[in-house]
């Protein structure tokens, strides 16, 4: 079927329509007109691919990637797109996701573009953790698109070089189901295994503890802990959290949502030794707290979140970067029940953060003020960062 492509939609598709029905088709731009072969359907809809471009947009580039592209790996969304327009096409998601699904107005985000992390490679050769799938032949790859069937690579153009040049894809891996890399701020990569899916990761080979830098602070992780994979995005993160927040000396805070203490560590110097920073961790509590043991006016406490506040009392501001499903309704009532002037979310789905900004509205809180980072070029994903205020009567 020949169709013209209407606007971008999330999940690294675009829109068209055709003869009463929705097509969500991903290789194409808005305004191409392509050949596309549909690959699922829906009771109100159908996904499909671009296999031929007919009419291409100014913005289609040729991609640098090989294995991209129809019935190839699934990693990689808008390779056949210019950086510059990548950025325009999730700029777009985010407003939509934030009028269609937030309920914001579309004045609430004049001026927001998901804006670049210059890097050497620029839109390549960002990426410092890789997992690849293994095949029954112990050949290591990537999966196409919603499948499980694996596309055997010869590299990743958005791996870091040191992860490229490990030849970590040359290797047999039978019996495996997964192999990793971890290009750390240590002098080795990380190499660690899992037997499929659901077991937990083997160390196999370089640092079985790592450590990640930011300014002068350094932060200790496990080698299958959370850290962002862009190489400037943690830095990045922390000088826009602090921007929007602008803690002020003495205050009490909150890290949510933890993970390695990040935002803690960077809260607790900018409150001073007479204020309070408490970090909450569920996956790996005493990793965090560890990294702020030399902190005297910083702690972290283990458990799910949801649980945890109600205890906490009162706090002056607040810091999260929730799970890519988001807050949710029971800790965004927890955060504004607390009485905090700002709280400034970090969010990695534009989703999931609309869905928190109509649990927000519900307790009189909006956003104040917010920005996006392309903290992973070649792909559908990005970063919003959103500080909440109460509305004023």
């Amino acid at each position: 079927m020949i169709v013209t492509i209407d606007d971008v939609a999330a999940g690294g598709h675009c829109v068209a329509r055709a003869d009463g029905e929705v097509y969500f088709v991903r290789h194409a731009l808005p305004g191409e007109r392509v050949r596309i072969e549909v690959t699922q359907r829906k009771k109100r809809f159908a996904f499909a691919d671009a296999v031929e471009i007919l009419e291409p947009s100014p913005d289609r580039v040729e991609a640098p990637c090989p294995w991209a592209g129809p019935g190839k790996c699934g990693g990689c969304d808008f390779q056949h797109a210019a950086p510059e327009a990548q950025r325009r096409l999730k700029t777009r998601v985010l407003a939509d996701q934030l009028t269609r699904i937030g309920g914001l107005e579309p004045s609430a985000l004049e001026g927001v573009e998901v804006e670049e992390l210059p890097w050497k490679e620029g839109a390549l050769g960002w990426r410092t953790r890789m997992q690849y799938a293994v095949d029954r032949d112990g050949r290591a790859g990537l999966r196409e698109h919603k499948s499980h069937r694996v596309i055997h690579i010869d590299e990743c153009a958005i791996a870091s070089e040191p992860i490229r040049e490990a030849r970590i894809l040359a290797r047999n891996w039978k019996g495996l189901g997964a192999v990793g890399v971890v290009d750390s701020d240590e002098d080795r990569l990380t190499v660690y295994t899992q037997l499929r899916r659901t077991s937990r990761p083997h160390h196999k080979s370089g640092p079985a503890t790592i450590h990640q830098r930011v300014g002068r602070f350094e932060f200790e992780l496990g080698f299958d802990g959370f850290w962002q994979v862009h190489p400037l995005a943690a830095e990045t993160f922390l000088d826009c959290v602090l921007e929007f927040l602008a803690p002020r000396e003495g205050e009490a805070a909150w890290d949510l949502y933890a993970g390695a203490g990040l935002f803690a560590a960077g809260l607790s110097e900018a409150v001073g030794p007479n204020g309070r920073v408490v970090a909450v961790e569920n996956a790996a509590a005493p990793r965090t707290a560890a990294n702020l043991a030399d902190l005297p006016n910083a702690g972290a406490l283990g458990g799910e979140v949801a649980e945890t506040l109600p205890a906490l009392g009162r706090t002056d501001i607040v810091v999260l970067d929730p799970p890519r499903h988001g807050a949710g309704p029971e800790v965004v009532a927890a955060m504004t029940a607390a009485g905090p002037r700002a709280i400034c979310y970090v969010s990695c789905d534009a989703g999931a953060l609309a869905r928190d900004v109509k649990a927000f509205a519900e307790h009189g809180w909006s956003p104040a003020r917010m920005r996006a980072f392309d903290a992973f070029p070649m792909t559908q994903h990005f970063e919003t960062i959103a500080l909440f205020e109460p509305v004023q009567a």
